[in-house]
């Protein structure tokens, strides 16, 4: 008797042991099963912040037409280059092509350095990259905006706040350059005559801006350079020989 009640207390005991270990599985199952909801709940609200962080971050990538933001540059490789400026993305940038333009700065000035397949580069008055305006340098203004085919970008030196006035129209998607160069706008008609831009480095024979506008100032294209007038000089009046007067010139 004393020998089957001791089997049954085994028995009862492995029972117990056996739901005990059961129950416990299952415990540490639903805590998995919490802790990966719980994760997943997580990944997904973060997924939906980064979104909206992108979302406000990002600027569009196209903006209305509107002509105080449009720089037109006519061209000596055939005619006019117009170019949606983004004040949005880099508004100093904006603003200095802006006042330079509507000095006349930009009129007359070569593309200096033109390489197949990558850019134009022009606005320098120097004419060799080393020059500049008057006015000060500009702070960097990197932005998401990408370098495509049609960007127009500030050119600058090794320090990142040295851009100026040379500005380069990218001819072949160039993504390396990204938020190193401030993209200030992009050509939406007239690809074609950038494409014409005589290439070198410098170029035999460069391409010229004849005229550079904001189009809201309403400035027709211009087809050449204007010749400028010859200076007239007077026929100096011969001396009379001594003791006779000068003839009189009607």
């Amino acid at each position: 008797m004393r020998f089957t009640s001791a089997i049954k207390t085994v028995a009862i005991g492995f029972a117990f042991y056996a739901s005990s270990g059961a129950a416990l599985a299952q415990a540490g199952q639903g805590a998995d099963a919490t802790k990966k909801a719980e994760a997943a709940a997580r990944a997904e609200q973060n997924a939906k912040t980064m979104g909206q962080d992108v979302a406000v971050k990002l600027p569009p990538a196209t903006v209305p037409a509107d002509p105080e933001n449009i720089w037109d540059l006519d061209l000596s490789s055939g005619g006019r280059v117009r170019i949606q400026l983004r004040p949005d993305i880099a508004p100093n940038h904006v603003e200095r092509i802006k006042q330079l333009t509507r000095q006349g700065f930009y009129n007359g000035l070569k593309f200096h350095r033109v390489i197949p397949g990558f850019m134009a580069q022009g606005g320098d008055p120097k004419g060799d990259g080393t020059g500049g305006s008057t006015l000060p340098d500009i702070a960097a203004e990197f932005n998401p905006m990408p370098h495509l085919r049609g960007t127009v970008s500030m050119a600058r030196a090794q320090e990142e706040n040295s851009a100026n006035s040379q500005f380069f129209i990218v001819l072949l998607p160039r993504m390396q350059l990204d938020k190193k160069y401030t993209v200030f706008g992009r050509v939406i008609d007239g690809m074609q005559y950038v494409d014409a831009i005589t290439p070198g480095e410098p170029p035999a024979n460069p391409s010229v801006i004849w005229q550079a506008s904001i189009e809201s100032d309403g400035k027709p294209p211009m087809t050449a350079l204007p010749t400028p007038p010859v200076p007239s000089v007077a026929t100096p009046a011969v001396a009379a020989p001594a003791g006779k007067k000068a003839a009189k010139r009607n």
